[in-house]
């Protein structure tokens, strides 16, 4: 599908979008102009009401091996000030897929290298084949793994990330499964069965509840327990109890009968919305 974008694919299909890293020749590392067709493509399909689910994955041999040394060389030309824009550009990447309002899910194969396991700590759920390499291999270039550090340091925990930030070493998907980086582990040639058996799960959720379900999370994740907390939370549910959207779950539940949402995608075709 021609999507207008130079690194990246976008195919669609029962609502679900497979966002495709279209850079196999260098494992899918990524530079600037990849960080900023990212950008756009994941703002464009969160605003589309069709897209219930997002995909992001990695043409090749490979999910993706990080940032592309050839533009880490380029910018350890520059100053400091164009070093600074240049990482909030990718910053703001990674922040744009954490937040996005629909679940998001890694398809991760052959290697994930340090901004690579960035993208997977940045979705909701990450699926991985069982020979996958992972490393955060930034100090063996004299790097900190600054940027992806919040997400990741929340993947794994603090402890484990001192270890595998600081020691550079390659873990497998087992490992990676131990740590709970990855969700699902699954044999390279069962990886798209296990993708599309989460994503079966996740059609049938609510839209707007599955927004509000991500938000929640960001919410009271790490929030001490307190009053302020707990009216917080009764706020959020008393709101959703009161929407369209809860009140028609309600009664499809009642009446044992599918919802909405999940009718409408076995109904009428997509019409793709148009760049934000």
């Amino acid at each position: 599908m021609n999507t207008g974008y130079k690194n990246l694919e976008i195919q669609h299909g029962q609502g679900v979008a497979m966002l495709w890293l279209k850079r196999p020749d260098v494992r899918n590392a990524f530079d600037e102009i990849m960080i900023a067709e990212l950008t756009q493509a994941l703002r464009t399909l969160d605003a589309d009401d069709a897209v219930r689910a997002v995909v992001l994955a990695g043409q090749g041999k490979a999910f993706c091996a990080g940032a592309d040394l050839h533009w880490m060389k380029r910018m350890a030309a520059a100053g400091v000030e164009e070093n600074h824009r240049d990482a909030l550009a990718l910053a703001n990447m990674l922040q744009t897929l954490y937040t996005l309002s629909k679940p998001t899910v890694a398809r991760v194969h052959g290697a994930a290298y340090a901004g690579g396991l960035g993208l997977i700590a940045c979705c909701d759920i990450a699926v991985a084949a069982l020979d996958t390499e992972f490393c955060v291999a930034e100090v063996k270039l004299g790097l900190a793994p600054a940027t992806i550090s919040p997400y990741l340091v929340r993947a794994i925990g603090e402890r484990q990330a001192r270890r595998f930030f600081l020691s550079a070493e390659v873990f497998s998907a087992d490992d990676a499964y131990r740590l709970g980086l990855v969700h699902e582990i699954a044999p390279p040639q069962e990886l798209d069965a296990a993708v599309k058996q989460m994503l079966g799960h996740l059609v049938k959720g609510g839209p707007k509840a599955q927004a509000a379900t991500k938000e929640l999370i960001r919410a009271v994740a790490g929030a001490p327990i307190t009053p302020d907390l707990l009216a917080d939370t009764a706020r959020r549910i008393a709101g959703l109890r009161a929407s369209d959207e809860g009140k028609a779950g309600l009664r499809s539940f009642s009446d044992k009968r599918p919802a909405p949402w999940t009718e409408a995608l076995a109904g009428k075709p997509r019409k793709p919305a148009k760049k934000a």
